[in-house]
Parts: C-alpha cells; sequence; structure tokens
C-alpha cells in the first residue's frame, strides 16, 4: 500500500476526481481516499511518480506520506 498526503481536496467532488484520476493508471488495484485526513491510500504496483503527477494533474499538491 501507498499513503499520499493531498492537500486542496475539499469535497466530495475533490475525493471523486482523485480516486478516478489514481484508479485509472495502470497497476492501480484500489483507491481509498479519505478527504477528512486529506490522504489517499493506493494498492497495486505503480511507481510513487505516476500516482503524484495524476494527482497533481486534478490540480492537487501531493506529498508521500510516513
Amino acid at each position: 500500500m501507498i499513503t499520499l498526503k493531498i492537500v486542496g481536496m475539499t469535497c466530495g467532488h475533490c475525493v471523486k476526481a482523485v480516486s478516478a484520476a489514481l484508479s485509472q493508471i495502470p497497476g492501480v488495484t484500489a483507491v481509498r481516499v479519505d478527504l477528512e485526513r486529506g490522504r489517499a491510500e493506493v494498492d497495486g504496483e505503480v511507481e510513487m511518480q505516476r500516482l503524484m503527477d495524476a494527482v497533481r494533474a486534478e490540480g492537487y499538491d501531493v506529498e508521500s506520506a510516513p
């Protein structure tokens, strides 16, 4: 599981946009986005940079989370 810290999500639409962007990446098997915690958890075999690029393309700031 890869955890991302996402800055800028404010509503359910944001959650759907991030979820959709991450889910479309080849190798991703599951995505869980938590609006309150500002985090996304991604299962699958995929490079961190591809995940971060997809989130940034939706207009959010992102970094890897511990």
